[in-house]
């Protein structure tokens, strides 16, 4: 053997014998050490490798415990129907009346289709009569069904209509002549009776209408045309009226005394002018809804008017009508 091949041997002969003596050492030391310790320069000690985890400024985490699964509620199962019960119909044969306005249907109950209606009084041929209180009809020659609650055997009666309110007066105006006639009633209900006549102004140039009109409003003091007040006005249609004679202002002693004067000619601006008292009269006595018949006619009216007194325009009083009976008017005085 050469050298060479025996310097090699020798080595790796030493090799082996410090590598088994290496081993041997190390099983040696790690028998003698306490269970749980280690090195120096070992990890399994955190405390010492992570000292900063309990450095007390730390403030701790708390950590939440985890809720508890909650256990799903059962669907709770929806409760069946109640079966409805059968809706039979037994034969029936009768004639009824609707009770009031109602309608036909295609079925026995109010879930039907509507085909069609009764009035209130109308009679209908019942051939049936339903388990749920309907009745089975025949309509246009197709069946149908009623509710048994709107028919009767007997017919109803009929709305009866209701009656006007009987006017104690009829007015007519004679816009020719100027004068009101107050009728009454007669023994059969005709207004052919005269009982009073009014001397009166109408409108000049025919400003005043023709025709029948019933009255509506009334005003104990009306502001008119002109810029004027009236007493006791009743309204004939529009802007006409009954009324007084006018004042200037709203004050019984301010008379437009000369128009007063011209009682028994046509005067207004198209409004009826009558003394006060007969202008009270028609506001008391003649309600809302008289007729009035406004026309021309040169026929003599059956009863004359008394003319009024002619004022004096002279006279203190002139701001009073004559005939007002307010018991302030210095004309009762006498």
């Amino acid at each position: 053997m050469s050298s060479h091949k025996r310097n090699l041997t020798i080595i790796a002969i030493v090799f082996i014998i410090a590598v088994i003596a290496g081993s041997l050492i190390f099983v040696k030391l790690k028998s003698n050490e306490p269970d749980g310790s280690s090195s120096e320069t070992g990890t399994s000690d955190i405390s010492k490798v992570m000292p900063v985890l309990n450095d007390s400024s730390e403030t701790p985490v708390s950590v939440e415990p985890e809720p508890e699964p909650q256990s799903k509620p059962e669907p709770q199962s929806e409760p069946e129907p109640k079966p409805q019960p059968e809706i039979t119909t037994e034969d029936f044969s009768a004639s009824f009346y609707a009770t009031t306005d109602l309608n036909i249907r295609s079925n026995p109950g109010t879930n039907g289709k509507i085909i069609g209606s009764l009035k209130k009084g109308s009679e209908v041929t019942v051939t049936g009569k339903c388990s749920n209180g309907w009745y089975r009809v025949t309509y246009n020659d197709t069946v149908g069904f009623c509710s048994g609650k709107l028919l009767s055997g007997t017919k109803p009666p009929e709305n009866a209509p209701v009656p006007e309110p009987v006017m104690p007066y009829y007015l007519r105006v004679n816009l020719t002549q100027n004068i009101v006639t107050v009728y009454a009633r007669d023994e059969s209900g005709e207004y052919t009776v005269p009982i009073k006549s009014m001397a009166c102004s109408v409108g000049t140039d025919g400003k005043t209408p023709t025709g029948t009109y019933t009255t509506s409003d009334k005003y104990s003091w009306r502001l008119l045309s002109g810029n004027v007040y009236g007493q006791y006005c009743t309204r004939i249609t529009g802007h006409i009226l009954f009324h007084s004679v006018p004042y200037f202002t709203k004050d019984k002693g301010n008379l437009e005394f000369d128009e007063y004067n011209k009682l028994g000619q046509a005067a207004s601006l198209g409004c009826v002018r009558l003394s006060v008292i007969d202008a009270k009269w028609i506001y008391d006595n003649c309600p809302k809804g008289s007729t009035v018949t406004l026309y021309y006619s040169d026929t003599p009216e059956p009863i004359s008017p008394t003319m009024p007194t002619q004022i004096d325009i002279n006279d203190a009083r002139r701001g009073w009508d004559p005939t007002d009976p307010d018991p302030n008017n210095p004309w009762l005085a006498n």
